[in-house]
């Protein structure tokens, strides 16, 4: 299976980027290829461009600013996400990335009668995320109503995938975790990518 690994952390050295290459190996280790796409270290500019926002509309849409990440998310057959949650949310560069490569015509097609957009990204068949956060559990799904889970699951995978298996394994309070509790984190994110058929 080819599987596209997005990581979205500024510093080279993170637990995410510990995460994405535990990922990467294991995935690799399976037979899978794996297209590592680390937005900062490529320079991705997550801005969405005046003349992509103007011709959001437009039949075709010109993806051409962003056809290198477009491209790489057609080819994928599973998605793995790994990023931070700051401010309980995504890193803007990540953001970025579902605003510029989840195109239209790409993720998904305009109903151009009104109706519901329709998924687009028909080849993809699982969606991984391995994510932290400084807050504990009860914070992000009892009072803040895990916001990031939801936009994923039913604002984006729903939308553009055609049943793609979607998971997600958080580790919250990362800013209090010790070596043991981060070791034992990169074993299930080893398990949970090791089950990828």
């Amino acid at each position: 299976m080819h599987v596209l690994l997005v990581l979205a952390h500024p510093l080279p050295d993170s637990f995410a980027a510990a995460m994405a290459a535990t990922a990467k190996t294991a995935l690799e280790e399976n037979g899978h290829s794996v297209d590592l796409m680390d937005l900062y270290r490529e320079g991705f500019d997550p801005r969405l461009t005046e003349s992509e926002r103007r011709g959001y509309f437009d039949m075709p849409f010109d993806s051409a600013e962003a056809k290198k990440e477009i491209e790489r998310l057609q080819a994928a057959e599973a998605l793995v996400l790994v990023f931070p949650q700051w401010w309980f949310n995504f890193p803007a560069v990540l953001k970025g990335f579902f605003d510029r490569a989840f195109a239209p015509g790409v993720a998904f097609l305009h109903d151009l009668d009104g109706g519901r957009i329709r998924p687009g990204l028909t080849r993809l068949r699982h969606v991984r995320v391995f994510t932290t956060t400084g807050s504990p559990w009860w914070v992000v799904r009892l009072y803040m109503g895990d916001p990031v889970r939801r936009l994923l699951k039913r604002g984006i995978v729903t939308a553009c995938t055609t049943g793609a298996d979607f998971r997600m394994l958080a580790l919250h309070d990362m800013d209090r975790r010790k070596p043991h509790h981060l070791h034992a984190h990169l074993q299930r994110v080893r398990r949970w990518v090791s089950a990828l058929k």
